[in-house]
């Protein structure tokens, strides 16, 4: 490979790196704390954050026009600006000028439309944060803190339940399904921490891991976990919902906090809840439609639902979802749909109100149909229903917390760690080798930058096992630019020139050296493959840094020798002390 090659691969892989860290710099060095507990938490709680700070603004800029109308944008209202020019010229009316944030506000149809520009901006930032933070690397249990959990399903107890209703069950089919839905139900009941990126998978036929960095409770945990009260039917206050309703307009930017708690729960009676009722979009996305007020008393749990199904009604042929209850959930549905006839029943599947149905008779028998949806909704429906009547009974079989300041204090000890393994492998090189350990080092920390880019591009996890991993490589590293230089050495030793003696001790050296490394990233390979947890992290970082390691053994360093053989014109090599 030319001089001139090598310099355009090092060039383009060092720039390619810096894109993939960009993202990482960004989250971690220019993001600040407040911003990425507002990122890391969940879609709706943005949105809703959006929402409320969008109307505070508004009222601000229109309060601010009002008192002052001949006040210019400031610099800060770039967006403001560019948002009226474009209304401006839609509308065919001449910019005034100087343009004033009255003129400005005046160009926009409604209050909506200005609302909804204000909240795109709050958006875009929250989102481009977030952005960030998945394209970033990702700090493991073990460095940011948080809870192990390991829980198992009884899918022993799930077939033997459909056999005990008469149902006839292929059991392989069952166990897999089941398993499905509690890994589908796990992942959308943690959802709602906000967690930054837990960590859920199937382990094994009938376990599930699941990993929660950063602070939770125990046993709120445990709670989700095991879907106490996850799916239940609840009464609506329908005087109680109007009347939050005509309040939640009146004071919307004030309602809830940025969570999505009710700020004064004083608005509503202190025997109910507010939740936000559901629909599905085209996307599959939930879109809160509007509030309701419901009871805090449960109804009917969901544990009661044995099967679910969409259906059609025969007069008008329109979706309807049925679903059958067990003796004891059809008497305490058939008890309570006698005395609340014209009620409305809404069904709550984690908090979210997924069916909101007027109670036209009273139901006995334990066969429900609820309709007033289309199809899409009824499907949807179906599958909530069918979480809760496939009841697949989880326990918990371990749990670790790890605490948030015994995981900076490990972060403390890696990087130390790597600091000091580097600094000393650096000050050795610099001794041993002099001017030619220079390369070494820059060899060094280019291996470390390649690393930590690689880890950034892919998105994986930094843990203990994965520093350990680093450390090892550093030590490694420098073994291929010992290699190299003890052959430039013993050719120097024969006599031959500076250009010589590089050129003859690179060739020599290179299959001794990729011999070491393909045997070890093959051992890598078959670790993070058969390997779990922190013998994976290990690995994955131990392959990657034996492919950045020949990178800059073979091709970094040698651009460096060639640079000083040819650019600055160098005779000797200061490469020992033995040697001129």
């Amino acid at each position: 490979m030319s001089k001139k090659g090598r310099l355009v691969i090092i060039i383009g892989v060092l720039a390619m790196c810096f894109l993939f860290l960009w993202p990482s710099i960004q989250w971690y060095a220019n993001t600040p704390k407040d911003a990425q507990a507002l990122a890391l938490s969940s879609l709706e709680n943005i949105k809703d954050y959006s929402s409320q700070r969008a109307a505070t603004d508004v009222k601000q800029l229109i309060s601010d026009a009002k008192a002052n109308p001949d006040a210019e944008l400031s610099a800060d209202q770039k967006w403001l600006k560019k948002a009226a020019l474009k209304n401006f010229k839609e509308i065919g009316t001449a910019v005034p000028s100087p343009l004033t944030l009255h003129a400005a506000l005046e160009s926009f149809v409604s209050r909506s439309d200005l609302q909804e520009l204000v909240e795109t901006q709050y958006r875009n930032r929250i989102l481009k944060d977030k952005k960030h933070y998945q394209n970033s690397v990702k700090l493991g249990l073990d460095l940011s803190g948080g809870m192990n959990v390991i829980v198992k399903a009884d899918l022993d107890s799930v077939v033997k339940s459909q056999k005990d209703n008469g149902v006839a069950v292929d059991e392989v089919a069952l166990r897999q399904r089941a398993m499905e839905q509690a890994l589908e139900t796990l992942t959308g009941r943690i959802d709602k921490f906000g967690l930054s990126s837990p960590t859920i998978r199937q382990q094994g036929e009938d376990r599930i891991y699941i990993e929660l960095p950063g602070s939770a409770e125990a046993d709120q945990i445990n709670s989700i976990i095991q879907g106490r009260g996850i799916l239940n039917f609840r009464l609506v206050d329908d005087e109680a919902t109007q009347a939050f309703q005509t309040y939640y307009g009146q004071h919307f930017d004030s309602t809830f906090d940025s969570q999505g708690r009710l700020i004064d729960p004083s608005v509503i009676p202190e025997d109910c809840e507010v939740f936000g009722f559901y629909v599905t979009d085209s996307y599959g996305l939930d879109q809160r439609r509007s509030y309701l007020v419901v009871k805090k008393d449960i109804i009917l749990d969901g544990k009661h639902i044995k099967s679910a199904r969409v259906g059609t009604e025969n007069l008008t042929n329109k979706p309807s979802v049925d679903f059958t209850l067990d003796s004891e959930g059809a008497q305490i549905f058939g008890e309570f749909t006698s005395a609340n006839i014209g009620k409305s029943l809404a069904i709550l599947s984690d908090n979210k109100i997924k069916s909101n149905a007027t109670i036209q008779s009273a139901i006995t028998g334990g066969q429900v149909a609820i309709t007033g949806f289309g199809q899409t909704e009824a499907r949807n429906l179906e599958k909530v229903l069918q979480t809760a009547w496939l009841d697949v009974p989880l326990t918990v079989e371990t749990q670790q917390v790890i605490g948030a300041s015994l995981g900076d204090q490990a972060i403390r000890q890696g990087v130390m760690a790597i600091a000091i393994g580097l600094l000393a492998i650096m000050v050795f090189m610099l001794i041993w080798y002099k001017g030619a350990g220079v390369n070494a080092c820059v060899a060094q920390v280019l291996n470390l930058y390649i690393m930590f880019s690689i880890l950034s591009a892919f998105n994986l996890t930094v843990t203990l096992p994965t520093i350990a991993g680093m450390i090892l490589t550093i030590g490694m590293a420098v073994d291929a630019n010992v290699i190299i230089f003890e052959r430039i050495k013993e050719e120097r030793s024969l006599g031959k020139d500076r250009a010589s003696s590089i050129v003859a001790g690179f060739d020599n050296a290179f299959w001794t050296i990729m011999d070491s490394n393909i045997t070890t990233f093959i051992a890598a390979i078959f670790m993070s493959q058969l390997g779990t947890g922190a013998i994976q992290g290990f690995a994955v970082s131990l392959a990657i840094g034996v492919v950045s390691t020949v990178f800059t053994a073979l091709v970094v360093s040698r651009l460096m020798f060639d640079f000083n053989t040819e650019v600055m014109a160098k005779k000797n090599i200061s490469i020992s002390w033995r040697l001129k």
